[in-house]
């Protein structure tokens, strides 16, 4: 176990690091996400009450959306080349497929960070007071797309057009997080219970996790 969990450090320290060189994503993933937020209360216009109803909605739909690219990003480090190299050492890739969804895990938490303080500016929502369960609410989501946008790569590494294959594949499975989610924290508004909506959101990241433990070896093996 402690050499699995070295090498999920490893990863997970790799695909930071790379992505911190790059800055891809805080330099133009963030900036076009928190334009795509800005160009819905232009269209519609100053109305507040509207304004603060969809914000929310919109808030998940732009996180859904450009957090597959903020993980296709991380996980385009991966080449032919270090697959073989990592084979060859013997490398777990569970491990490898636990950092890499740990690492866009992370990357996402950030991203989500930035875009939820843009999403109150531009659409002044009536956000819960709860901020605990709001966070928690958050990250579950971010935890699940996270595994998704893994197995996605995964799935179409190798194949012509990946980037356009992994998000068909991504936003149908990823439905039932944005609507947990995004109906936990309706209820939060309304000061109704979330218990309900959590629990699927919950459900939906343990299913992807024991998806992830069966499917990650042979995957990796189809891959060469």
């Amino acid at each position: 176990m402690t050499r699995f969990w070295t090498e999920v450090g490893t990863v997970f320290r790799r695909d930071v690091v790379a992505e911190w060189r790059r800055g891809e994503v805080a330099t133009v993933v963030l900036p076009f996400a928190v334009v795509a937020l800005m160009v819905f209360p232009l269209a519609i216009g100053i109305d507040l009450p509207l304004l603060s109803r969809i914000g929310p909605a919109v808030f998940w739909a732009i996180l859904l959306l450009f957090g597959m690219q903020v993980g296709l990003r991380v996980t385009s480090t991966e080449n032919a080349v270090l697959r073989d190299a990592l084979a060859l050492t013997g490398s777990d890739p569970l491990a490898r497929f636990v950092g890499r969804t740990a690492s866009t895990t992370a990357l996402l938490l950030g991203f989500s960070v930035v875009l939820y303080p843009a999403m109150a500016i531009f659409y002044y929502p009536d956000t819960p007071n709860r901020w605990l369960p709001l966070v928690g609410i958050v990250a579950l989501f971010v935890i699940g797309l996270g595994q998704l946008v893994t197995l996605a790569a995964q799935v179409t590494i190798g194949l012509g057009g990946r980037n356009s294959l992994a998000p068909l594949l991504i936003a149908p499975l990823a439905i039932p997080l944005v609507v947990g989610a995004s109906q936990a924290m309706a209820s939060m508004e309304r000061g109704g219970s979330i218990l309900n909506w959590t629990l699927l959101v919950i459900a939906v990241d343990l299913a992807l996790v024991i998806t992830a433990i069966l499917v990650a070896r042979p995957l990796e093996e189809a891959s060469r």
